[in-house]
This record gives C-alpha cells, sequence and structure tokens, in this order.
C-alpha cells in the first residue's frame, strides 16, 4: 500500500481509478512559494518524509496560460480560491491566445525522492462548460478536443490529463519493482 498525500478527495479519486493500491492521507504540509511545480513538490516531500512510515506520494498541478505569461501556474490553487474560474475568464475576455497547458508533478518517496511529470497543452474555453471535474476543469479544453475536462468522465480525462500522463509514468516505474 502507498500513501497518497492530499486533502483533494477529487485528486484521489482520479489516481484511484489508475492505481489501486493506494489510500488516502490527509496531512496538511506548507506548499512554498517558487519558480517551479518540481520545487513545491520537492518542499513538500521533505517536510512529509519525517512524518510518515510507508512510502508515499503527493502531486502538485498548475494551470499556465500563454497570455497571462504563464499566470497562475505554481499559484493556481491560490487563485483558484481567490478569483475562480470567473476570475480566470475575466483575465482572459479579449485575449486572442487562449493558449494554455496544465503541468502535474508527482513526487514519490521510497527513501529518495522521485519525479514525474506530465503535460497536457490545450486552451482556455471563452465559458465555463460541462459539471464534471473539479477547479479548473469548467474552463480548460485539452488539445484535440472540442470538450472541457468537466464535460468528460474521469476515465476519459485521465487519457488526456496531466495529472493522468504522470501518473501512468508514476505506475510504470512502480511497476519495475
Amino acid at each position: 500500500m502507498i500513501c497518497f498525500v492530499t486533502g483533494n478527495r477529487h485528486k484521489y479519486e482520479e489516481a484511484k481509478k489508475l492505481l489501486s493500491d493506494i489510500e488516502m492521507r490527509h496531512i496538511p504540509y506548507p506548499e512554498i512559494q517558487a519558480d517551479s511545480l518540481e520545487e513545491v513538490a520537492e518542499y513538500g516531500i521533505e517536510f512529509l518524509r519525517k512524518k510518515l512510515d510507508c512510502n508515499f506520494f503527493l502531486e502538485d498541478s498548475g494551470l499556465f496560460i500563454s497570455h497571462l505569461n504563464g499566470f497562475p501556474g505554481v499559484y493556481s490553487a491560490y487563485v483558484f480560491k481567490t478569483i475562480g474560474n470567473d476570475g480566470i475568464l475575466k483575465l482572459m475576455k479579449d485575449a486572442e491566445n487562449r493558449e494554455a497547458r496544465f503541468e502535474s508533478v508527482i513526487a514519490y518517496y521510497d527513501g529518495e525522492i522521485h519525479l514525474f511529470k506530465g503535460i497536457c497543452k490545450g486552451m482556455i474555453a471563452e465559458n465555463a462548460m460541462g459539471k464534471k471535474g473539479f477547479g479548473y476543469d469548467p474552463i480548460f479544453i485539452p488539445e484535440g478536443e472540442k470538450r472541457t475536462f468537466a464535460e468528460m468522465e474521469s476515465e476519459e480525462k485521465n487519457e488526456y490529463s496531466h495529472r493522468g500522463m504522470a501518473m501512468k509514468k508514476f505506475i510504470s516505474y512502480l511497476s519495475r519493482y
């Protein structure tokens, strides 16, 4: 059994569909202000490794919008809590370039830190669409799709998503042992 340290039940449910042998642990840890998701994830591992006696992983992700010079990026969770999808759509109101990408970093600790990254390119929708998913899902359309993540079932979203890509790399690593 591997522990997934998260307070986000939605992330846990998505991950559980790909890796069934995990257990959710909600242990708050500081998310530092940093330039990259990798730095945030590594800091989280360093903090948590003293508190857990099992192999564990955490996941950090961000939405990087080209028109906004990569904003909200590593601050995505805070920005979502403060201005949400409506705020992002207001910032993007007259934007011609709607390109965006989701990035996910899974940090796994088994005595050493291992990082697995997934990137999903796409664009910001004109309006929020769909009721499934969470966070920025209603405003993000993955490349090659006409629907937002919030219009997809979680299994389908996992085929496209940044988190799904990172999880597949993580699972591939685990299958070697």
